[in-house]
């Protein structure tokens, strides 16, 4: 029996949902995977916890003003510790790095990323808003670097899986599932009343707040019909969305001879993230197995997009192209962080994005520093509708 050289990763975003699912992963398969680097924003207490379980030879903390209080926790320890964004960027492209999982939250994952890709790192994609943001730059530099990306998100993870040894010409579209999320059955009306803490108890999945803001508007699954667009190559008119409250079904794929293939199983993120680390191989778990029988309906409906505006608006950033789909990010990224904050309703997040869509400036042919300053532009114009 051959061995396997074990896979080092880096974990960007590690004290997030994605990361400490990932870790756990790892901490299940220590013949398959080992923990090169952890990185956080501000969460230092679990940041230095991993830390300690985990021994990277490197952890990052994004927040500057935390940096000493993380290194003198790690101290004893021979971890290399380093402290903000550009730091983050940095290890990314660390020569014995293997994998790079992308799991920081908005904006902040696309310059780490493009450092991860110019290094031709395998990238394990959790971070749609990188290909939101600039789907078209991220993509064309995976080509030139020969880097694979896989993604993480449970629905493009599915269709992942269905593609395989499929020909991608005979791909007649792919059909995103959404559960709908915790306001499906409200009315216009009643969404204008919506509490933060209605919007946070999603029926079906355990996310960080920002996702699952995102879920409740539909925002999420409008980003992940412009992610689908960059990583499978398609058109707009390709890419269909359908609410399944169930969320068994993890997404679909129809071919041009009518037949649709389907991933399906419990609604479990370590599956997708299992899958990306393992790719091409698919390992073994002893997660819990779907059972039919306590499933015996699966719903199907259209989105209403009358209701749930940002899906649409999501398409048409898709149609227009250029840097309006960073505009479309920015804009949200400021108005979830206002909702969170009691300073907007439900509602108002939609009519912010799409004031701001309105006013920004348009850029067709965007390279990065455009989208940088599309992302600081869109996000003092969202604050300004806000005050």
């Amino acid at each position: 029996m051959t061995s396997t050289k074990i896979k080092h990763i880096a974990i960007l975003g590690s004290t997030g949902s994605i990361g400490t699912q990932a870790l756990e992963i790892i901490d299940e398969n220590p013949e398959l995977f080992e923990v090169y680097a952890l990185t956080a924003n501000n969460n230092i207490k679990l940041l230095v916890e991993q830390a300690l379980k985990f021994k990277p030879e490197v952890v990052v903390i994004g927040n500057e003003d935390k940096y000493l209080e993380v290194k003198e926790a790690l101290a004893k320890l021979p971890i290399k510790v380093f402290a903000g964004n550009d730091a983050i960027a940095q290890v990314a492209e660390m020569e014995p790095i293997d994998m790079v999982l992308t799991a920081m939250v908005g904006y902040s994952g696309l310059k780490p990323t493009i450092s991860a890709i110019k290094a031709k790192k395998a990238i394990a994609l959790a971070n749609k808003e990188t290909l939101v943001v600039a789907g078209e730059l991220i993509t064309q530099l995976a080509i030139e670097n020969s880097c694979a990306i896989l993604p993480v998100d449970s629905e493009h993870s599915a269709i992942f899986q269905c593609l395989v040894g499929e020909n991608l010409d005979s791909v007649e579209k792919i059909i995103l599932t959404a559960s709908g999320g915790p306001f499906r059955c409200k009315s216009y009306e009643e969404l204008a009343s919506v509490t933060k803490a209605q919007a946070l108890k999603h029926p079906n999945w355990d996310m960080g707040a920002k996702i699952t803001i995102d879920s409740a508007s539909m925002m999420n699954k409008g980003f992940e019909v412009i992610e689908a667009k960059w990583l499978f190559g398609l058109k707009p008119e390709q890419i269909d969305v359908v609410i399944h409250p169930q969320s068994i079904i993890h997404s679909m794929v129809q071919f041009a001879d009518g037949s649709i293939k389907a991933q399906m199983g419990l609604p479990d993120m370590k599956l997708p993230i299992q899958y990306a680390f393992g790719y091409p191989i698919r390992l073994e778990n002893k997660y819990p197995r779907l059972d039919f029988s306590q499933y015996s309906t699966l719903t199907f409906e259209q989105p209403d997009v009358k209701r749930f505006r940002n899906l649409g608006y999501a398409y048409e950033a898709m149609a227009k192209g250029g840097n309006m789909p960073c505009i479309l990010n920015a804009a949200n990224e400021i108005v979830v962080a206002a909702f969170l904050q009691d300073k907007i309703g439900f509602l108002q997040m939609s009519d912010i994005i799409e004031q701001t869509m309105n006013k920004a400036s348009f850029i067709k042919t965007p390279c990065y520093e455009d989208y940088v300053a599309t992302d600081a532009e869109a996000r003092r114009i969202s604050l300004e509708l806000i005050r």
